[in-house]
């Protein structure tokens, strides 16, 4: 089975930045969308951002000008940069594998493969 490993994670204080990384080498979709979802106790995954294979991109309108999704696909890694972190972007943050879906309807598809999650707390 193909797996996505998401790490980068970590506490900071409002305003500081963090840069989570998703390792997508065994993961063997021909072509897919990967996005970034997060989630806190009590409450649904929500979607955070989502970039296809066209080069498309889709960002929720709370991290819009804030956070920056990209891929490399030399070292097989999808990239979330957080910039300006809020207390409320505290959560687990997931990598998940879409197929071949385009990013600016990604919240219509169901999720193929889902990372393990890694945390983000922005707190004083």
């Amino acid at each position: 089975q193909d797996q996505l490993m998401e790490s980068g994670g970590g506490s900071v204080q409002p305003g500081g930045s963090l840069t989570l990384s998703c390792d997508t080498s065994k993961y063997s979709y021909r072509s897919s969308c990967m996005a970034w979802f997060r989630q806190v106790p009590g409450k649904e995954r929500e979607g955070v951002a989502a970039i296809d294979d066209e080069g498309s991109i889709s960002y929720a309108r709370a991290v819009r000008g804030r956070f920056t999704i990209s891929k490399d696909n030399a070292k097989n890694t999808v990239y979330l940069r957080m910039n300006n972190l809020k207390p409320e972007d505290t959560g687990m943050y997931y990598c998940a594998a879409m197929g071949d879906v385009p990013a600016p309807y990604y919240l219509d598809y169901n999720v193929d493969y889902w990372g393990q999650g890694t945390q983000v707390t922005v707190t004083s």
